[in-house]
């Protein structure tokens, strides 16, 4: 037997590796262009307030000050984004607040007149306008406390045009999210979904403010339903999420569903190693279940290590599949990943190659017995398990059949080598009909081969 030394490489290790992203999804970016206001009518008391604090605004954004204030903060943003390695990145965010709280001191007189607006502010037209007033201070200054105060009241006025209350509760949303207020995220986005938003995936964004804030169940249900909803068009992106958000929270039912739904939506290589690796992770198999899931990493090409391979030939083992076993042994070998000076390496292939003649003579036999009038499941099991190794799938469909008719069959073991076969023949559609059978702890294998069918079924693109 092959004596495994290579320690599991998580799922999500390879998720990270491949580059999915591990923390939330972005969140949107401030609008730059203003939107047209509503007519409006100021009331006295506070037309002497607007004309202080907009006056005043107007100068600042031509003081020399605030001009060099923003364009620090501007080189800071951009030296954040290309710094390299935590410690970089660390101090390059260090250096971006100190300039965007050194910013805010330079504005603290046009701050405290923007708040005397908000003081005199008795109307919804007010109300509507002090908001504008605080949300030019905010992206002058670049505070996403301003704009986010100011978005709101626009929003609270009720003056804001009922097109676009969506739209500005999207950027409420956006603003809490990078404020790091989940809770008033939700709500933003919450509410601009409920007036019919849409765009720039709004959706995902509530189910990020979820799993961002520790709520990782109920975000992952938003994101499942963000997906349903998009069909064939969710992005990748949003799947990827939805695993390495289950996988870190050990939620395995649904670490194993979006899993599914990456390969069904996007059956690149890639993808296919990684959710085979969830899956693997996330289950409890024994050798018969690891041993159909490491046939459809073989039949996917989706190799990542030398765990793959040996893994694949423990549950073959060499002395019951000694064909199967050597095939994957040669594949690892070619890959580069497996070495034959390895001990565990010429163990496998010598107990294998002495097994393999004998194994070979014996297939006749076992389907003679397989097709007796009085042979067991088990019989007829054994039969295709033997075929189904050496790549002969007519005859282990056939064998499968029989052995579903007879009493006691292991269907759902039956079930998953029967689709295999089917597919390995190119009857997807079978195929797909025979995995949906499946149930129990095979039901996520037989998933990953049913969509695994379905892609074989597709027309190139």
């Amino acid at each position: 037997m092959v004596r495994a030394k290579f320690f599991a490489r998580t799922a999500l290790g390879l998720a990270l590796a491949m580059g999915v992203a591990a923390g939330g999804v972005a969140a949107p970016a401030m609008a730059q262009k203003k939107e047209a206001a509503p007519k409006i009518t100021l009331s006295k008391g506070f037309m002497s307030a607007y004309q202080a604090a907009k006056g005043g605004l107007d100068a600042a954004a031509k003081r020399q000050n605030v001009v060099d204030g923003r364009a620090a903060v501007t080189a800071a943003e951009n030296a954040y984004r290309s710094a390299q390695g935590k410690t970089a990145r660390d101090a390059a965010r260090a250096k971006y607040d100190a300039d965007i709280a050194a910013l805010g001191g330079v504005v603290a007189g046009e701050a405290q007149l923007v708040e005397a607006a908000f003081a005199a502010a008795t109307s919804p037209d007010d109300k509507f306008v002090a908001g504008q007033l605080a949300l030019n201070l905010g992206q002058l200054s670049f505070d996403k406390k301003f704009q986010r105060r100011g978005l709101q009241a626009m929003i609270d006025s009720g003056k804001v045009p009922a097109a676009d209350v969506g739209k500005y509760n999207y950027y409420v949303g956006g603003l809490a999210f990078d404020m790091r207020d989940y809770a008033g995220a939700r709500a933003a986005f919450q509410a601009a979904i409920a007036a019919g938003y849409t765009e720039g995936g709004v959706d995902a964004l509530l189910a990020d403010a979820y799993i961002s804030d520790n709520q990782a169940a109920e975000g992952l249900k938003v994101l499942d339903a963000a997906i349903a909803k998009r069909g064939a068009s969710a992005p990748e992106d949003w799947i990827r999420k939805g695993i390495v958000t289950a996988y870190r929270a050990k939620l395995a039912n649904e670490a194993v569903s979006f899993s599914t739904k990456l390969v069904q939506g996007y059956p690149g290589k890639d993808n296919w190693a990684l959710s085979i690796a969830v899956v693997r992770d996330m289950v409890q198999f024994q050798n018969q279940e690891q041993l159909d899931l490491m046939r459809l990493m073989e039949r996917t090409g989706s190799w990542s290590e030398a765990r793959d391979y040996f893994e694949y030939i423990q549950a073959a083992d060499p002395r019951r599949l000694p064909a199967e076993a050597l095939k994957i042994i040669d594949l690892g070998v070619a890959a580069g990943k497996l070495q034959t000076s390895d001990v565990s390496v010429s163990d496998a292939r010598t107990v294998a190659s002495s097994r393999l003649a004998a194994d070979k003579a014996s297939l006749a036999g076992l389907e003679r017995d397989a097709r007796a009038a009085n042979a067991t499941a088990a019989t007829a099991m054994a039969g295709g398990d033997a075929y189904l190794s050496y790549g002969q799938a007519a005859k282990a469909e056939e064998l499968y059949q029989i052995a579903l008719t007879k009493p006691g069959a292991d269907a759902p073991r039956l079930l998953t080598r029967l689709g295999i076969a089917q597919t390995d023949l190119g009857k997807t559609a079978e195929a797909q009909a025979t995995f949906a059978k499946v149930t129990g702890l095979r039901a996520p294998i037989a998933a990953l081969w049913s969509a695994y069918a379905k892609s074989k079924a597709a027309p190139a693109q």
